[in-house]
């Protein structure tokens, strides 16, 4: 037992930092709208979000922790070693992210991170990758930036003066409107719970079971989503408030209507890639678009694409997963 416990403990304590680091990344997507709109404020931000975290995993998780898990590498090839690479990999990659202050794709970053690891060991699953994940991965970022132009440049306006307004001082007088956009917020950080939270769980349950094989009665998924969850909190605490400052001040400011739809749409296209295709899915990366549809509603292609805070976010974007796959396969390839 001893020496089981010896082998688990480093894959276990790099799940838990990978996992600080997504409650880090994964606040603004959840939170950025609502503080944006000055609905929320930062100190309570981290324990609503752990605790919506942890009912997504454990209510809407299972299937991305099957496709982390097995789907794009076998159960087998998930060893003390193996496992503890990827993980480190994915953590860096998105710790260098935190600190910058650009909320980072974890899902992009878990998966090429396994593909790079299953690229080393010859046990890639290419159907699940490039006919399933990466077509997600593009369609929904437009899906999101088409609803929100759509919405923000012809549907919101004819309705500004008898509906709502952009004033911040006069929120209190829509208190539905209020408690929409803190609804709002916390299912978005369900969705990330019941995505992002098998980026960690998903490959330390398959460790697990691997381990220690089948035992009766030992859910090993769900022991690998208690470890995990409550670790978003403890990241959203220490490092959340860069990259939701970032996202929900920076690039443009956002009405109480504009951030409850932006919330809605991004929540609900993550939540549909989750439990019906169990597609590990960037809602940074949709949460973004649709806060630049917004500004591109406003402010045009031009003004929105001149905001340093925008070309950060694609600059990050592009490389950080691209890290993680190499980084992956390297010490794959030198270690294992």
């Amino acid at each position: 037992m001893s020496d089981l416990i010896t082998l688990l403990t480093l894959p276990f304590l790099l799940a838990m930092f990978l996992a600080i680091n997504m409650g880090a990344s994964g606040t603004a997507p959840a939170f950025s709208p609502a503080y944006g709109a000055n609905v929320l404020k930062q100190s309570i931000i981290p324990g609503l979000f752990g605790l919506m975290v942890l009912a997504g995993a454990l209510l809407a998780g299972k299937e991305v922790s099957l496709t982390l898990g097995q789907g794009l590498l076998a159960q087998s090839y998930f060893t003390p070693l193996n496992t503890a690479i990827f993980l480190f990999s994915i953590g860096a990659s998105l710790l260098i992210a935190n600190l910058i202050g650009v909320p980072q794709s974890t899902s992009q970053s878990t998966v090429l991170a396994l593909a790079g690891a299953a690229t080393a060991l010859d046990g890639l699953n290419t159907e699940k990758l490039f006919v399933e994940i990466i077509p997600t991965w593009v369609i929904l970022p437009i899906i999101s930036f088409l609803i929100m132009y759509l919405i923000s440049k012809w549907i919101l306006p004819t309705l500004r003066k008898r509906v709502f307004t952009d004033d911040y001082s006069h929120l209190h007088e829509h208190k539905l409107l209020k408690a929409a956009l803190i609804l709002t917020s916390l299912y978005v950080a369900f969705s990330i719970g019941a995505n992002n939270v098998a980026n960690a769980a998903g490959p330390i349950a398959s460790l697990t079971a691997n381990q220690v094989g089948n035992i009766p009665g030992l859910p090993v998924n769900l022991l690998a989503v208690l470890i995990v969850a409550p670790c978003f909190a403890i990241g959203s605490s220490l490092m959340g408030h860069k990259s939701t400052q970032a996202t929900g001040k920076e690039i443009v400011q956002v009405s109480p209507i504009h951030a409850t739809i932006i919330s809605l749409i991004v929540a609900s296209l993550l939540l549909a890639a989750s439990v019906t295709r169990g597609i590990p899915t960037s809602l940074v990366q949709l949460n973004g678009a649709a806060f630049i549809a917004l500004s591109i509603a406003r402010n045009g292609f031009k003004g929105t694409f001149q905001n340093k805070t925008v070309r950060r976010f694609f600059t990050v974007w592009m490389v950080a997963p691209l890290f993680s796959f190499g980084l992956t396969y390297l010490l794959i390839r030198l270690l294992a």
